[in-house]
């Protein structure tokens, strides 16, 4: 068992009136939490690295809590979702790919009835690497309108012995989204894809 050691939590939150259009009648919110941790894993290969994942459920919910509570704090109001990692240059992408499970299901567990996957960004990087979160409808991945990402970085995070970890939430579609698809209102629930 490792014990999370932060450095640095930052949480960001946009408003967007409008695209080029006319203003939204409710300006979309996207809000994103980053941690700033130690990668104990850094500078060495370690075959084991799962039991990480366990260590760091307690962090993913402290996290989506906080940035719930940046966005409202009412989980009905929440419509979209994302994660990723930046991990620092001495680890590896994998001890990226341990934020999956403590990420994804931090969030469905602060929402409540999210049913879709929750999408992920990862990848290698040093100090004031941006990193783009993927971002889809938190109950079926196929609404069109919600497909999104927003940028996310910290200036001096990661530094090479860390991982720098990220959820996002947004309020709402894109604005003036227009390309068709599936729309919200059409959402079956079945299967976290329609």
């Amino acid at each position: 068992m490792s014990e999370i050691v932060i450095r640095k939590r930052v949480t960001l939150i946009e408003e967007i009136f409008h695209e080029g259009g006319k203003p939204a009648a409710q300006p979309l919110r996207r809000g994103a939490i980053l941690c700033a941790i130690r990668n104990p894993f850094a500078g060495r290969y370690v075959e084991d690295i799962a039991g990480f994942m366990d260590d760091l459920k307690p962090l993913g919910v402290a996290m989506a809590g906080a940035l719930l509570k940046a966005l409202g704090g009412d989980p009905g109001a929440i419509q979209g979702y994302g994660k990723g990692a930046v991990i620092g240059a001495s680890g590896e992408l994998e001890h990226g790919a341990l934020w999956h499970v403590p990420g994804g299901y931090a969030m469905r567990e602060i929402l409540g009835e999210a049913k879709a996957i929750v999408p992920s960004a990862k990848k290698v990087g040093g100090p004031g690497a941006r990193l783009d979160v993927p971002v889809t409808h938190i109950n079926a991945s196929y609404v069109r309108s919600h497909f999104d990402a927003m940028e996310v970085g910290i200036p001096d995070a990661p530094r090479a012995d860390e991982l720098l970890l990220a959820l996002v939430m947004t309020t709402g579609s894109r604005i003036h989204a227009r390309v068709g698809g599936l729309k919200a209102s059409e959402i079956k629930g079945e299967d976290g894809l329609r």
